[in-house]
């Protein structure tokens, strides 16, 4: 249309976008948590359950992490064509219809090969969705704004892996109890999950805000040197290197501690572990642990709003870290009261949860710019592999050390945090509500 860029929609002319994000910031993040953790938990536990061999179910579902992996590369797109409005309300409309398909393949003889491909183009409607979300949220707030609703979004993003990880889990068990077939249960999960994306993009399509910041763009005016002009100014910031290092080595320990945690609460006293229950260990990480991740995570985004990133960076630098001590001392004890081991988790979850505000606000800060959203997405991907390096040695090292000694390495491991933390600079307004 040629019509778009002589002058402004009248939705464009509303009141400023960022009075109501109660309307529309829980449901958009509710939206971004559920692809993930139905192409990465509920299709594992789908093939489980439908006699899918174990080697083949690691094997073929390992590859759906590949687009949220490499998202950063076509995040400029995102960037340069419509609006991150329309990407959404969009990507939405696509997932629930892929959703829709895969609730027509399940019943099918070769339900395996054709869910697998219906999932990698979930995994990457997603991973593009998220592209949108980041940088509408960026676009749609003030910087206190977006640090003051740092915990809600995360809240609600937890909120969808609780949701993907229960209830849905627990309505196809429930569906193949009632009928005895376990497809009908898993038909009933994704159709529900359809009409959710479509209520999803519909709800968004009406009540999302029109940032004056979120443009539209011709598609013409998009080539490859603005493509690539995109990472280049993203590899031209000031301070390049060390923020890096800052995005890698920020949560160096926690990324360690998050793989060997539950199998140490699962092991066998003998083996050094506390012998805990499966069940047991669930309502400690799906109520205990959730309630006070959730809780540092409001308490963090309310503390960056109010004293700003820089004055909140150590104290939450070390909030990530010196919990960690609580598993040294599960280690060395192993205490058999359920009580006593969930306050310790929470403890280590709360705060997990208000330090990684810090985290959240400085990819935000750093990507400031022109491209923020591809900036942002750029950012996301050194996040995931600050958490995957560091995993992939987590359980070798830890079966050389002993869960005892592997806890104490763990909180070694704050030492590089704390250098990273000492190094990079910030705006000290930044992040702070303005008076």
């Amino acid at each position: 249309m040629t019509t778009s860029a002589a002058s402004p929609t009248p939705e464009k002319s509303v009141a400023p976008p960022t009075l109501n994000g109660w309307r529309w910031i829980p449901s958009l993040y509710f939206g971004q948590g559920i692809p993930y953790v139905v192409v990465m938990t509920l299709s594992v536990i789908m093939y489980k359950n439908m006699g899918i061999s174990n080697a083949d179910i690691a094997l073929y579902t390992s590859w759906l992490y590949l687009p949220f992996v490499i998202k950063p590369l076509w995040s400029p797109i995102v960037d340069l064509l419509k609006t991150r409005r329309l990407w959404i309300v969009c990507t939405e409309l696509l997932i629930g219809a892929l959703f829709g398909l895969v609730v027509l393949i399940i019943p099918l003889a070769g339900f395996f090969q054709l869910t697998l491909l219906l999932f990698w183009l979930i995994a990457f409607s997603a991973a593009t969705h998220d592209i949108s979300v980041d940088g509408f949220y960026m676009l749609a707030l003030e910087q206190h704004q977006q640090a003051a609703y740092a915990g809600v979004r995360s809240l609600f993003y937890r909120i969808a892996m609780l949701a993907g990880q229960g209830a849905l889990v627990y309505l196809a068990g429930s569906l193949k109890d009632v009928t005895g077939r376990v497809d009908i249960g898993w038909c009933a999960v994704f159709a529900a999950l359809c009409v959710l994306f479509i209520g999803l993009a519909l709800y968004h399509k009406r009540v999302l805000p029109y940032p004056s910041a979120d443009l539209r763009q011709d598609a013409s005016n998009a080539n490859v040197g603005q493509f690539l002009t995109v990472f280049r100014e993203f590899f031209k910031k000031k301070n390049l290197l060390l923020s890096i290092a800052f995005l890698l080595f920020y949560r160096f320990g926690e990324a360690q501690l998050v793989k060997m945690a539950p199998p140490f609460l699962l092991d066998d006293v003998v083996k050094g572990g506390l012998g805990l229950s499966t069940q047991a260990v669930g309502i400690i990480y799906g109520s205990v642990g959730m309630l006070a991740l959730t809780a540092g995570g409001l308490l963090g985004g309310a503390a960056i709003a109010r004293f700003g990133l820089k004055t909140c960076l150590w104290p939450m630098a070390l909030a990530i870290n010196v919990p960690h001590l609580v598993y040294v001392y599960l280690a060395f004890c192993q205490p058999q009261h359920v009580l006593l081991v969930g306050i310790a988790v929470a403890i280590e979850q709360m705060g997990y949860g208000f330090g990684f505000a810090a985290y959240i606000l400085y990819m935000i800060m750093f990507a400031e710019g022109e491209h923020k959203t591809a900036h942002y997405a750029i950012c996301t991907g050194f996040m995931a592999l600050s958490m995957m390096l560091p995993g992939m040695f987590s359980g070798a090292l830890q079966a050389a050390l002993g869960y005892a000694h592997f806890f104490v390495w763990i909180c070694l491991s704050a030492i590089p945090t704390f250098i990273v933390t000492a190094l990079i600079k910030i705006d000290p307004l930044f992040g702070r509500k303005k008076n």
